[in-house]
This record gives C-alpha cells, structure tokens and sequence, in this order.
C-alpha cells in the first residue's frame, strides 16, 4: 500500500530493483521486438537503434548513448539506467515499471502515451521532456532539473517532487491526484495552473505562483 505522507497526501511508493548477476551485452544492435534478460549494457552506443517493442527485464543500461534510439512501445521492468544520455530517444508509448533512472542528460525524449509505474529519476537534466497522456503511478522526480516538461493531458497519480527544479511545466489538461510539490526546489508552471487542484504545495511556493494564477484570472495587483 502506498505510504501516508505528511498533510494527507499519499506518498508514492519507491521502485525497489535488486538486479540478478548480470551478463555483458555482446553488441549486435537491438532489434525490434528482442527479448533482452539479465544484461548489461556497459557504455554502449545505442543512437540510431530501433529497439521498437523490445521487453528489457532486470538489465543495467550504464553510460549508453541514445541518441535517437527507437524504443516505442518498449518494455523496461525491473532495470537501472545510468549516465545515460541522448538527444531525441524515442519511448513513446512504452512501459517503465520497477526502474531507476539516474544521472540522465536528455534532451526531447519522447514517452508520450507512455506508462510509468514505480519509477525513480535521481539527478541529472532532461530538457523538454513529452509525457503528453502518459499515465504515471507512483514517480518520484529527485534531485534532478525539469526544462519545460510538457505533461499535457497526463495523469500523474501518487507523483512526487523532491529537491529538483521544475521550469517552465505544462499541465495543460493534466489531472493530478496526490501530486507533492513540496519538496521541490522550485516551481514554475507555464500553463495549467487551473490543473493543480490535486496537488500539495507549500504557502512559499503558492506565493511564487500567485503572479501567474492572478494573470490568468485577470486579477490587478496595485500597489
């Protein structure tokens, strides 16, 4: 069951990965549809591959290069990704459940109409990341930096926010349920602020927000 967090909100619950002995990745290039179990994959270059409904199960994805990597409709279970890194990987529509992600410099990866359950991003960048319709159970965003994340028509369930800067985010059409802002570095929603109805966050950080939320109520502030 997911924990009770603090103002009765409920907190999400943390993948917990405990990876098997794994084997070396033998290179070869991904397939479409591969079945790749209990693998590690050591700083190999990936950019260009088309992994496309590829099932990764209890593999280490460590120092890889992504860059335009064809993951749609990929499964990730029970795997840790390090130091990855890539321009325009493509996991539309995949399934992330029991992951940890860590360290990541991304820039415009694709994971709209993608499930994430049980996941953790730790640390690291990603800049302009689509999770339009995606369906997120239980994430924890940590310590990472959040460059206009687009979460359009999303639903973020049990999702929270601790120690990383969230700028410039799209809510827009979002529905949000037990979403904890609080713990985060800092907050700017570009639109969908009429989205955050199901979301905690502190009397600091609904300060910084009334400025945009009196713009878009055609509130005047006069001094």
């Amino acid at each position: 069951m997911a924990r009770e967090a603090a103002g009765g909100v409920k907190g999400a619950r943390r993948p917990e990965v405990r990876l098997p002995s794994l084997e070396s990745y033998g290179g070869g290039g991904l397939e479409p549809d591969g079945d790749y179990d209990g693998l590690e994959f050591d700083a190999a270059d990936l950019g260009g591959q088309d992994g496309s409904g590829a099932r990764f199960m209890d593999c280490a994805l460590t120092g890889c290069a992504l860059d335009e990597t064809r993951l749609r409709h990929a499964r990730l279970l029970d795997s840790v990704l390090s130091g990855v890194r890539g321009v325009g990987t493509d996991l539309a529509e995949a399934t992330l459940r029991e992951v940890e992600l860590t360290d990541a410099r991304l820039g415009g990866p694709q994971l709209h109409g993608a499930v994430l359950e049980r996941v953790l991003i730790r640390g690291g960048k990603i800049d302009y990341l689509n999770l339009r319709t995606a369906r997120l159970r239980d994430v924890v965003f940590e310590g990472c930096v959040l460059v206009e994340p687009d979460f359009g028509g999303a639903r973020l369930e049990r999702v929270e926010f601790v120690d990383c800067a969230l700028k410039g985010a799209d809510l827009h059409a979002a529905t949000l349920v037990d979403v904890d802002l609080r713990g985060a570095a800092s907050v700017e929603i570009s639109r969908g602020l009429d989205r955050l109805s199901g979301a905690v966050v502190t009397p600091a950080q609904l300060l910084d927000l009334a400025p945009a939320l009196a713009a878009q109520w055609g509130i005047r502030v006069e001094g």
